[in-house]
């Protein structure tokens, strides 16, 4: 949304009177930026009596010669353009697309045949902010807080669980959270700082997107430890139900200028970090009621040899 601020009417009934209009602002939202010039007191029956020149700092950017009906704007603001059938309104406010504006001061000039006025306004460009600290802060700790979980849960696994035929899946497990981790510490390095949207849809992309492996892992993590129970089933639902509540959520924000999703991505992060919880929990509850976790036994044992 433009802003404007609005100072006092300039007086004189030999000139132009404008409306005066001290600056205006543009945000990455805005596809194009107006800069409003209204002339208050036009007596002008015909456009031929018109003449227009915007100025930017001290160079014309755009010229509209009302005599010949033509319109010239500068090469570097090739998009810059007035509506010429609201001249007689009053209304000279030059349009044109963000990729041309430029941050500074514009001087709308405008002649009505022997009359004549001016007007300054300043054009400013406003960061939107993508999430308050407060919502980057969660974004980032429930991702890392659910990791830290897994690095409890894997930690009672190496040290109750002794059997060798498992050391291949702890290696992959501890390759996999090993790059999950960094993932998910390079996403937060480029959502955190700044207001770069471009970086903050890419770490907002990494942090949600990667938090999905914690999924098959803890699944992997039960399947090692003492295979699956009907809580660890309810437990890898309500992960499952977490992740798709923050790919929603991040659906939504990246589709929106400014994000107003942020709570529902934030909740989806938060389950996923709850359902890593009870695993950790659990795992600890059957770990301290035995000795050693025993690997799944086989449905069929083989026979022994005579």
């Amino acid at each position: 949304m433009l802003s404007l601020v609005y100072g006092m009417v300039v007086s004189g009934s030999a000139q132009l009177l404008f409306s005066k209009v001290k600056s205006v602002e543009y945000t990455l939202c805005n596809k194009t930026v107006t800069i409003p010039c209204v002339v208050l007191n036009v007596e002008a029956q015909s456009t031929e009596e018109m003449y227009v020149k915007w100025k930017f700092n001290r160079t014309y950017i755009f010229i509209y010669d009302g005599g010949k009906n033509s319109s010239t704007p500068d090469p570097n603001f090739s998009s810059a353009k007035i509506s010429v059938s609201d001249l007689l309104k009053g209304d000279a406010s030059l349009k044109m697309d963000t990729n041309d504006a430029a941050v500074g001061n514009y001087t709308c000039e405008v002649t009505e045949l022997s009359r004549e006025g001016k007007t300054v306004i300043e054009l400013k460009y406003r960061t939107v902010s993508w999430f308050s600290p407060n919502e980057k802060i969660l974004i980032v700790i429930f991702p890392i807080l659910a990791i830290l979980l897994f690095w409890g849960k894997f930690g009672i696994l190496t040290l109750k669980y002794k059997s060798s035929r498992t050391n291949k899946k702890i290696i992959l497990l501890l390759a996999t959270g090993v790059v999950l981790t960094a993932i998910v510490v390079v996403g937060a390095i480029l959502l955190i700082p700044g207001e770069n949207p471009v970086k903050n849809a890419a770490g907002l992309g990494l942090i949600v997107i990667s938090v999905g492996i914690l999924i098959p892992l803890q699944y992997n993590v039960f399947m090692t430890a003492f295979g699956m129970t009907s809580f660890t089933i309810a437990i890898l639902i309500t992960q499952v139900l977490g992740y798709v509540l923050a790919l929603v959520g991040l659906c939504l924000c990246i589709m929106a200028c400014e994000p107003v999703h942020g709570p529902l991505l934030i909740s989806g992060l938060g389950i996923i970090a709850l359902a890593e919880l009870l695993g950790l929990v659990y795992m600890k509850f059957v770990a301290s009621n035995q000795r050693t976790i025993q690997p799944p036994r086989k449905a069929v044992e083989e026979p022994l040899n005579e």
